[in-house]
C-alpha cells in the first residue's frame, strides 16, 4: 500500500512490527461528523509503523510477568474504550479493535465504553475481569487512579496492554506495554509548523486537552519546549482546556477572540478543538488563515479544512491500534518478549499534502 506521506522520523527495522489494517467500516458517526465521514470508508488504511528504537530491549515475557500461556482465539479479552464515540479517533479506534479481533478469529471479545467517566470505566475494566477475562486492552481515560483494577489483574495475572495514553505504573507488573505515539515529538512537530505558519513570529493560544493525562501533558510540553528553543520571538499569550471537545473548544475560543484579538495562531491539541476552533472564527468574521491553526489528530475532518484553508498543518495520531495490539498480546501470550512501550510513527499533513491524502485519513 502506499502511504500518501511520509514520516518525518525514520529508522531502519530492529524489533519493527508493521501491520495491514482491516477495513473501517464507520457507524455511529456523530451528527457533526456527517459533512466528512470518520474516515475513508472503502480501501486499505494506512497501516501503524514501529518506530524503531521502540522502548527498551524486548525484556518482558509471560513468564516474568508471572503468567501462563493461553489459548487468545478461545479466551474472553476484555477492551476498555475511554470516551463516547462521537469522536473520529474513537470510532477508528474501537472499530480498529474489533475488525482486527474477527479477522485473527478470537471469538470471545467483550468491548466497553467508559462513556468519557472514569468511574465508569473503572467499573467497566472490573467487571470484565470478574467476567473471566484473559487479557485486558485499555484505552485510559486517565493516567492516575487504575490502582483497583491493577491489583485485581495482577492477583490473577491477567496482562494489560494500554493503547493511546500512557498509565502511571510499573510495566511488566502492573501492565505489559504501551502502544502509542511519541506525544511530546508530536507537540514538537506542530511547533515546528507553528513556526513556519508565523515565521517565527507573533503570538499563539493553546487549546490544552483534557487534564490527569499524559497526552495532554506531553503534547504542551514539546510545543512549549520546541517554540522556546526554535523560536524566541514566538509568545504564548492564552491558554484553557477544551477537554479534546468541539464544543468546548469552540466556546474558548470564542472567549479568546474578545480578550485576546491580537492572537495570531492557534494550537489545538487535538483535531476537534481545532474544528471547533474554526466555527469560532468563523463565526467572529474571520477569514480562511487570517489565524493560523496547528493540531494533532489526522481527522478527515480536519485535513479537509487545510484544503479550504482554514486550519495550516496537522500531526497525525494514527487510532487504528488492531493489528498491532493483537499481533503483540499473541506473541507476548505465547512466550515471546516484547518491550515495555511501542511508539509508532505518525504521519503529518499540510497544503503539499492533504487533498491527496483526504481518502486514507480517518
Amino acid at each position: 500500500m502506499t502511504v500518501p506521506a511520509t514520516p518525518r522520523r525514520t529508522s531502519s527495522p530492529a524489533w519493527v512490527l508493521t501491520v495491514a489494517l482491516a477495513l473501517v467500516t464507520a457507524a455511529g458517526c456523530a451528527k457533526s461528523e456527517k459533512d466528512q465521514s470518520a474516515g475513508a470508508q472503502s480501501g486499505q488504511q494506512p497501516q501503524q509503523v514501529v518506530q524503531t528504537p521502540s522502548g527498551n530491549a524486548p525484556s518482558c515475557t509471560i513468564g516474568r510477568f508471572g503468567g501462563t500461556k493461553f489459548d487468545l482465539k478461545t479466551s474472553v479479552v476484555g477492551f476498555s474504550q475511554s470516551e463516547k464515540e462521537a469522536n473520529p479517533f474513537r470510532i477508528a479506534e474501537t472499530q480498529s479493535i474489533k475488525a482486527e479481533a474477527k479477522q485473527q478469529g478470537i471469538t470471545g471479545l467483550r468491548a466497553t465504553n467508559g462513556q468519557s467517566q472514569f468511574s465508569k470505566q473503572i467499573s467497566d475494566v472490573q467487571q470484565l475481569i470478574a467476567q473471566g477475562a484473559k487479557a485486558l486492552v485499555i484505552a485510559p481515560l486517565n493516567s492516575d487512579g487504575w490502582e483497583p483494577v491493577l491489583q485485581q489483574a495482577s492477583a490473577k495475572h491477567i496482562p494489560i496492554i494500554t493503547v493511546d495514553r500512557k498509565i502511571n505504573a510499573t510495566a511488566c507488573k502492573d501492565y505489559v506495554t504501551f502502544i502509542g505515539s511519541d506525544f511530546y515529538q508530536q507537540g514538537k512537530r506542530a511547533a515546528d509548523q507553528m513556526i513556519k505558519a508565523l515565521n517565527g513570529k507573533g503570538k499563539v493560544a493553546i487549546l490544552l486537552g483534557s487534564s490527569g493525562n499524559n497526552v495532554t501533558t506531553d503534547r504542551t510540553n514539546g510545543f512549549k519546549d520546541e517554540i522556546a528553543k526554535q523560536a524566541p520571538g514566538i509568545q504564548i499569550t492564552f491558554q484553557q482546556t477544551g477537554d479534546f471537545a468541539r464544543e468546548k473548544g469552540q466556546q474558548v475560543t470564542e472567549q479568546m477572540i474578545q480578550s485576546h484579538p491580537d492572537v495570531n495562531a492557534i494550537y489545538a491539541e487535538n483535531d476537534e478543538m481545532a474544528l471547533g476552533a474554526v466555527t469560532a472564527l468563523k463565526g467572529a468574521g474571520k477569514k480562511a488563515g487570517d489565524i493560523k491553526i496547528v493540531s494533532v489528530d489526522g481527522t478527515r475532518n480536519a485535513v479537509a479544512q487545510i484544503v479550504s484553508g482554514w486550519i495550516y498543518a496537522v500531526v497525525e495520531s494514527n487510532p487504528r491500534f488492531g493489528p498491532l495490539a493483537f499481533q503483540t498480546l499473541s506473541k507476548f501470550v505465547n512466550g515471546e518478549p516484547i518491550p515495555d512501550k511501542v511508539i509508532i510513527s505518525d504521519r503529518e499533513y499540510d497544503s503539499s499534502n492533504a487533498r491527496q491524502s483526504l481518502a486514507t485519513a480517518y
